[in-house]
């Protein structure tokens, strides 16, 4: 008998993927969590029945979320990674010796576990002694936080559930209080491409626009994400996305990247018509 997982992109679209078996499945006290062996994406989990990545593409989610704002800040010494529990994000932070301190914020323990044990070429990056992770609701963490960090990340997938208080008004400004005078935020976007998500990219950028001076949004090619196209949000107090990146100065660090370079993140902000439209109507 023949196993498929579905990933429901929207009441009338999904993602099926062939599973050869489950290799984890349990419930935590914030959400359900599924681990799926696969032949053509490899090891995969989800949370609540959405896909949060494959062996096959992370490293394009994980690359283009660190690369992009390390090329432009000139000088990052302490990181804040909301969300992240896999370590894929750590790991792609750690290949950067300027960094001095990486601070995780994940809300379930069990999420980190399963990483460590079934994804540990993610989850390595949690072991470099430049992290620390703690077990915290990413939004109280922040209340506390100010002129403290040169990079946030927030690498929470979600708005809804428990990650829901990560994509609020308070949550961006918690965020631009937290850093440092020259500080950049990165998060996830989502996709435009389902009219039910439209309103939620709206949001999410009227929010970054009114709390930050410079509110940019570029994108990737993530064949487990919803539509297979996916934006991050990058807003920043000082620098420019693209105007501001040293480009020699991030080549000479030669980083060995299968997704992300140079020309690749100029382009990523030249964003199709339709999704400059939508994002425009918020900006006033």
């Amino acid at each position: 008998m023949e196993l498929w997982f579905s990933d429901y992109h929207t009441e009338d679209v999904k993602l099926d993927i062939k599973i050869e078996k489950q290799l984890f499945g349990a419930d935590t006290d914030f959400q359900r969590i599924d681990v799926f062996e696969s032949k053509e994406f490899g090891r995969f989990i989800s949370c609540d029945g959405t896909i949060v990545f494959s062996e096959k593409d992370e490293f394009v989610y994980d690359e283009m979320i660190v690369h992009v704002p390390m090329a432009v800040h000139p000088h990052v010494r302490k990181v804040l990674v909301i969300g992240g529990g896999d370590g894929g994000v750590a790991r792609e932070l750690t290949h950067y010796d300027e960094i001095e301190e990486i601070d995780v914020v994940e809300t379930d323990h069990v999420f980190i576990d399963v990483c460590r044990d079934y994804f540990p070429d993610n989850a390595c990056g949690l072991d470099d002694p430049r992290v620390t992770v703690f077990n915290a609701n990413g939004l109280r963490f922040l209340r506390t936080k100010v002129d403290e960090y040169d990079l946030i990340i927030s690498d929470a997938i979600d708005p809804l559930g428990h990650a829901a208080g990560l994509f609020t008004k308070e949550f961006y400004g918690n965020c631009f209080r937290a850093l440092k005078e020259d500080g950049i935020m990165v998060y996830q976007h989502g996709s435009p491409f389902y009219d039910e998500d439209e309103e939620t990219c709206r949001a999410m950028h009227r929010k970054a626009s009114h709390s930050f001076p410079i509110s940019r949004v570029y994108q990737a090619h993530i064949p487990t994400c919803p539509s297979g196209y996916w934006l991050f949000g990058f807003a920043s107090k000082k620098y420019h996305p693209v105007k501001d990146v040293n480009w020699q100065a991030w080549k000479e660090l030669r980083i060995r990247c299968r997704y992300y370079n140079c020309p690749l993140h100029a382009g990523s902000f030249a964003l199709p018509n339709y999704v400059e439209e939508l994002l425009r109507d918020v900006e006033d």
